[in-house]
């Protein structure tokens, strides 16, 4: 029987739904991981220790693992693993990303390096490794701007300025929150964000699905909310992200496997008199969190169940359209501080075409929002006729919901 290697980091939201999804291809599973707590999720999955933290000897222990239980597929389930799926697949000859191109998603600054090189619509930026370097750059950073971690991901970090005096506090900031990070300096590009979801396969991409975000992402800081599909932009719109995706995973050498790219349109004509969508981020992963759960394919098949297909060798095509609409909302930490309770959720749940509710985060936890926190507290599900019925399903089930937040002394 075939066998495959699902390597979940700690901080994962995606155990269960990969592992669910990997049994019912019939493979074998074995899931690699730094804690016992995930090998524990399901009984029937073997488990393979793995220390994430030193790479090297992570891809040296599933290269021996493999020689007594060979494997057909690596898959990273979230960003921390991504790296080390290419990694240990170019060690074993196993289809998948080339390492190099992975690093470049996972990296901001040579994420714009690579698409400005492949002259693709990306933001005008400046990395700052200093404070000197800051202040050397300011003649010709524009204002606004968006000041980010290079290696941080789920907005962790980006806060948008206005002036200098908000862009050397946001400097500070960050140096708080990752002391001696380098971090890059990009031009603010106001209009509508979408997501698009798909999947590599050998060098052509498939589009599963295409994400509206209605909520504006203006900052100061930029936490995502609603996610609703299918997508109301029109047809070539729709077309042109498409496009844009392909080339963009093209300049990346991004060739097989998950990708979640987010792109804006912008409102009019942009500085270099280019119009159309704009790269923001583009991973080589699938949507984080528990979002994927706001999808379902022909079937009733899950994203999980498509890239782990994909992963043994099953011909992908893109999906029909669903009859229905369907959304996700990512609930936002309001205030920071230990968590002792929530209320409302009876109501929320009882709300027209919502179909879930998913706390993250229990009574007891500390929490914390953006820029420096990278969770939210849970996630709501809905289901309808169109896009407008979700998105109103989502904001009503949200308005019930109430935390009780205990600053920390």
């Amino acid at each position: 029987m075939e066998r495959i290697l699902l390597l979940v980091p700690a901080t994962s939201y995606r155990v269960k739904d990969f592992l669910t999804a990997a049994h019912r291809s019939g493979a074998e599973v074995t899931v690699g991981s730094n804690v016992e707590v995930v090998f524990n999720a399901f009984e029937t999955a073997s488990h393979l220790p793995l220390p994430f933290d030193n790479l090297p000897s992570c891809v040296e222990i599933i290269a021996t693992f493999h020689e007594t239980h060979p494997l057909v597929a690596i898959i990273g389930v979230d960003e921390p693993t991504a790296l080390l799926a290419a990694e240990a697949s170019k060690q074993l000859g196993l289809t998948h990303n080339t390492p190099d191109s992975v690093a470049i998603t996972g990296n901001k600054l040579r994420l714009r390096e690579t698409l400005s090189a492949a002259r693709l619509p990306s933001p005008s930026f400046t990395p700052i490794s200093s404070e000197a370097a800051l202040s050397t750059a300011l003649p010709v950073i524009d204002f606004p701007c968006v000041i980010k971690p290079v290696g941080e991901a789920a907005s962790r970090g980006v806060i948008r300025t206005n002036n200098e005096a908000e862009l050397r506090a946001a400097y500070d900031r960050l140096q708080t929150m990752l002391p001696g990070g380098d971090v890059i300096v990009e031009d603010f590009l106001p209009g509508k964000e979408v997501a698009l979801e798909g999947l590599m396969v050998d060098g052509r991409l498939i589009t599963l699905a295409l994400f509206d975000k209605p909520d504006p992402l203006d900052g100061p800081y930029f936490e995502e909310t609603i996610y609703v599909t299918p997508s109301q932009q029109e047809a070539d719109i729709q077309d042109s992200l498409h496009r844009m995706t392909q080339e963009a995973a093209a300049a990346l050498g991004l060739t097989d496997g998950p990708i979640h790219a987010e792109l804006r349109l912008r409102d009019g004509e942009a500085a270099s008199n280019q119009q159309g969508p704009w790269i923001i981020e583009i991973a080589a992963r699938s949507i984080g969190g528990l979002c994927s759960r706001s999808l379902s394919f022909d079937n009733g098949t899950s994203l999980e169940e498509i890239i782990i297909s994909n992963a043994l060798g099953a011909e992908v095509s893109a999906p029909s359209p669903d009859a229905k609409a369907s959304g996700v909302m990512m609930i936002p930490v309001p205030a920071a501080g230990v968590l002792r309770r929530i209320d409302g959720d009876i109501d929320a749940r009882a709300v027209d075409h919502i179909t879930n509710l998913e706390f993250s985060i229990r009574p007891g936890q500390e929490v914390v929002p953006l820029p420096e926190g990278n969770q939210y507290l849970g996630f709501i599900f809905a289901r309808g006729p169109d896009p407008a019925t979700v998105e109103e399903a989502l904001r009503k089930a949200h308005a019930f919901l109430r935390f009780e937040i205990e600053p920390l002394a």
